[in-house]
């Protein structure tokens, strides 16, 4: 059984090591694209609902949602694939271009157009899919340009290759033996997304990544998803096909690995499930991150766990943000008990990049904080109230000496951000040592800026880096200063 505590070498290597980590990604890329709108009447010419498009969005789909995952990881990422010449395939350079991903092993198809997908939806319903795709084996000369691309990217040096296949043509039989020999060569992981029931195609790989329904269809039965038939299953083809590691995601119990030395389950981690689309892309590209960075395996079957946990928790298909997982990883040490850190500056603009390119409106207040009081919780809690995250920023020991004297603060910087963090309506906490926290608002920018007391909205600092001011008022009869006068006069009357 996967211990639930984070080991600390997990946020270590997502804050300070994950970004020297180079993967290629090799498979079936494919554009989605979603039309999103309204239903409101039927139409008059058949039976079936009008939709009203409102907005239209691309996203990078398949193998291509691999390679965005690990982007957003902050990884190093080399795509491999095929697409036609054409306006879909524009898209997707424009799009794996905003997220960093080399796409030099894209190659240009003579006949097939480039795999699209496209789902409209009314509301969050989806009402139609319509697939664009030509499927078969890959020309000749495609495949010998592929095998270029790679051999070149490891002559200049890999950490590993993510096989990504969905029976689209690319991961033929012969073209991922040559995967799996050119990974052995030059030692380092190879990792496969399979997909139908025989894996002979993957024989000898290093890690395999079936979902319950693929793992059946492997073994040629339908099993309930118990851990003991997960393990037979997954031993049984561990064995058949000569793979190192088979990885089973589980849905909602979570992710199985199995090899020849240990057994790993690692329990679901999302408190709700909005769609599981994309999950298996995460826990690929999470999983085979951390092992080519030389995580141990137990921390990144972890961390990949704690990233599906996010993904499915989100609507439609959904990469990851490093940012995000470390602050996810760092919540859970704290409610372990572990190890606890604050998040640094650039590490919170950019989660709350994040969390505004979800659409998720961001509160920040900030203060001392020192002995925190039931008046504290009750205003941060007003103040969560106000949107969907709420970000504390906590004057620094020294900044609380300046502002409250030689004497304070009484509790450490990092004992007061703890404290705080635990706090279910605070998402991150980050220090400031500056008299006031303008600097570190123009950094997060948030949709509302949260402040205490008989302050006027246009006196509160930092207001012209946020969407709008809210004036909380604290609760009367609670205060620091009241806490340690009240202690201060029962010791003189020794009553303490």
């Amino acid at each position: 059984m996967v211990n639930n505590l984070a080991d600390l070498a997990v946020t270590t290597f997502l804050a300070e090591q994950i970004k020297n980590v180079r993967i290629a990604v090799i498979g079936d890329v494919m554009l989605d694209r979603y039309f999103q709108g309204e239903v409101k009447r039927i139409s008059p010419e058949a039976p079936v609902p009008v939709t009203r498009i409102t907005k239209i969005n691309s996203v990078l789909g398949g193998a291509a949602n691999v390679a965005a995952n690990l982007a957003h990881l902050e990884c190093q990422v080399f795509m491999g694939g095929v697409t036609g010449d054409d306006e879909n395939r524009l898209l997707l350079e424009k799009l794996m271009d905003d997220a960093g991903i080399n796409h030099q092993g894209l190659v240009k198809s003579k006949l097939r157009k480039t795999i699209t997908k496209l789902r409209v939806l009314g509301g969050n319903q989806q009402m139609l899919r319509l697939d664009f795709e030509e499927t078969g084996d890959l020309f000749p000369e495609e495949i010998i340009e592929l095998r270029h691309w790679l051999a070149g990217l490891l002559d200049e040096g890999l950490d590993g290759i993510i096989v990504s296949d969905y029976a689209k043509g690319v991961c033929s039989d012969d073209f991922c033996q040559w995967v799996i020999a050119q990974g052995k060569a030059y030692d380092i992981p190879v990792l496969i997304d399979p997909k139908g029931a025989d894996w002979s195609k993957y024989d000898g790989c290093d890690f395999i990544t079936p979902n319950l329904k693929e793992m059946c269809e492997a073994a040629g039965c339908q099993r309930e998803n118990s851990d003991e038939a997960v393990v037979s299953m997954a031993q049984a083809a561990r064995e058949k096909f000569h793979i190192k590691n088979v990885v089973v995601t589980r849905s909602e119990r979570g992710m199985s690995l199995v090899n020849a030395e240990q057994v790993l389950h690692s329990p679901a981690t999302a408190i709700e499930v909005f769609d599981v689309s994309g999950a298996g892309d995460t826990v690929a590209a999470t999983l085979l991150a951390g092992v080519a960075g030389k995580l141990a395996l137990a921390d990144a079957v972890y961390m990949a766990n704690r990233a599906a946990g996010i993904v499915v928790a989100k609507v439609g298909t959904y990469p990851v943000h490093r940012d995000e997982l470390l602050k996810d990883l760092l919540t859970e040490e704290r409610k372990q008990g572990r190890g606890y850190r604050t998040l640094s500056w650039q590490e919170i603009a950019s989660l709350a990049a994040t969390w505004r390119a979800c659409g998720e409106k961001i509160v920040f207040t900030n203060g001392c904080f020192d002995i925190l009081h039931v008046g504290h919780v009750t205003y941060l809690e007003k103040a969560r109230n106000l949107g969907k995250h709420l970000i504390v920023g906590l004057n620094t020991d020294a900044s609380v000496r300046r502002l409250k004297g030689e004497t304070r603060p009484l509790v450490h910087e990092l004992d007061r951000a703890r404290v705080l963090a635990a706090l279910a309506c605070v998402d991150a906490v980050v220090l400031f040592d500056q008299d006031t926290p303008t600097e570190l608002i123009e950094k997060i920018r948030p949709d509302i800026l949260v402040k205490g007391g008989d302050y006027k909205p246009e006196e509160v600092a930092g207001r012209e880096y946020a969407g709008e001011v809210r004036i909380i008022e604290f609760e009367d009869g609670y205060s620091t200063t009241g806490v340690v006068e009240k202690i201060a006069k029962m010791v003189k009357e020794g009553k303490l």
